[in-house]
């Protein structure tokens, strides 16, 4: 087929040499000839060149490709990890987000509880300490008012002492009815009054 297509190809001058030399033993082989190609080193170098292809095929090409392949499905365990590894981050910053939200609302509320209970406490004690001022204030007034019974009560002996003994100092001496009558409605007006 090669000689075909060179036959064909060559102009026609040149086909007639082309054809004797191909009568003769054929192009391929004056072209053997001619660049020196013997068919045992040919055959040796193939030999060798499809032994040195096989040896680097198993000894070099395939651990290097081995490796490659293993350290492709390490980067993308590598990057599965990673992307991985971010959710659960984005899931924590989310969850500690949450938790510090509750916490301070948590907060918020207990501090608000005990505004509310220290002002409850504020105002029982106050109310308590207003109870007992009042309490003491009635019992003051009261005491007062024992106070100025007794005392009225002990100005009322001292006036009728007084004017028992007034009137006795009077008697003593001799009085007339009038005189009497005088006295005592006198002594009956200033006891009322007091």
């Amino acid at each position: 087929m090669f000689s075909l297509f060179l036959a064909a190809t060559t102009p026609a001058h040149e086909a007639a040499p082309a054809h004797e030399a191909a009568a003769s033993g054929g192009l391929v082989h004056d072209l053997v000839e001619k660049f020196g190609i013997d068919a045992t080193n040919v055959g040796m170098q193939l030999l060798s060149f499809t032994i040195l292809a096989y040896v680097l095929y198993r000894f070099a090409i395939k651990p290097t490709l081995a490796t490659m392949d293993e350290r492709n499905h390490q980067i993308e365990a590598g990057l599965k990890n990673a992307e991985a590894t971010a959710t659960k981050l984005a899931e924590a910053q989310q969850q500690a987000a949450a938790q510090l939200k509750t916490a301070q609302h948590e907060a918020n509320k207990i501090i608000d509880e005990a505004r509310k209970a220290a002002k409850e406490l504020s105002e029982r004690e106050t109310n308590a300490a207003t109870e007992r001022a009042n309490a003491l204030l009635t019992k003051a007034q009261q005491a007062i008012e024992l106070e100025h019974k007794k005392m009225l009560a002990d100005a009322q002996k001292e006036i009728a002492r007084l004017v028992v003994a007034t009137t006795e100092r009077v008697l003593a001496k001799r009085l007339t009815d009038a005189d009497r009558a005088a006295y005592n409605e006198t002594a009956t007006r200033e006891l009322t009054s007091v």
